[in-house]
C-alpha cells in the first residue's frame, strides 16, 4: 500500500489521445475524462427524466472520471489496434484489470473500496458510461472536420454507426438533440 493514487492520477493530463491522426486540437485523457463525465450526467439525466427510468446522475458523472484511468499505467490504445480482433481486446481488457488494480493499491485500504467501483463500473452503468465515451469521440470528430481536418471523416461515420448500434435510447435522444449544435459556428450558437 502507497499513498500515491492522486499523484497518478493527476498524471492524466500528459496522456494524449487519437495518436494515429493528425489533430488539430490536442487531446489529454483528464480533459477527455472530464467531458465523459459531462455526458454520462447528461445521459443519466435523460435516462432518469425523459424516459422515467431509474439512474443516478452524480453516480454516472462519478464513475465516468476516471473511466481511462488505466491508461495512466498502459497509454492510451488507438481503438482500430484495441478492437482489431477478440484476443487483442480480452487481452487489452486484462491489462487494464491489472491497471485498476495497481491504481487501487495505491490508496490506503480504507479508501481502496470507493475507488474500487469508480475503476470497475457497475454492470447497470456500463452502457452510459461507453456511449458517452462514445459521444465525446463523436464531437472530436465534429470538432476536428469543423476545423478543416478531413481525417477525421471516417472515424466519425465509423464512431455514429457504432453508438446507433448501441440501441441506448438516451444516446439516440442526445444524438437527435445536442448533437446538431456542435456543427454551429459560435456565432451560430449565440443566436
Amino acid at each position: 500500500m502507497s499513498n500515491n493514487f492522486f499523484a497518478l492520477i493527476a498524471r492524466m493530463k500528459y496522456i494524449e489521445r487519437w495518436a494515429l491522426m493528425r489533430n488539430t486540437s490536442k487531446e489529454n485523457i483528464a480533459e477527455h475524462s472530464f467531458f465523459v463525465s459531462l455526458l454520462a450526467h447528461a445521459l443519466a439525466c435523460i435516462k432518469r427524466d425523459v424516459f422515467g427510468e431509474e439512474c443516478s446522475p452524480d453516480k454516472a458523472a462519478s464513475l465516468a472520471l476516471l473511466h481511462d484511468a488505466s491508461e495512466i499505467l498502459t497509454g492510451d490504445m488507438p481503438t482500430p489496434i484495441k478492437y482489431y480482433n477478440p484476443e487483442i481486446r480480452r487481452i487489452y481488457g486484462e491489462i487494464e484489470k491489472t491497471a485498476n488494480e495497481r491504481l487501487i493499491n495505491a490508496l490506503p485500504d480504507t479508501l481502496a473500496p470507493a475507488y474500487r467501483e469508480m475503476l470497475n463500473v457497475p454492470e447497470e452503468y456500463v452502457p452510459i458510461i461507453k456511449a458517452a465515451d462514445k459521444l465525446s469521440a463523436l464531437i472530436k470528430c465534429i470538432e476536428e472536420k469543423n476545423s478543416g481536418n478531413a481525417e477525421f471523416a471516417r472515424a466519425e461515420e465509423s464512431t455514429l454507426a457504432s453508438l446507433k448500434a448501441m440501441n441506448l435510447k438516451e444516446a439516440d435522444y442526445f444524438i437527435e438533440h445536442f448533437i446538431p449544435a456542435f456543427r454551429l459556428t459560435l456565432d451560430e450558437l449565440g443566436e
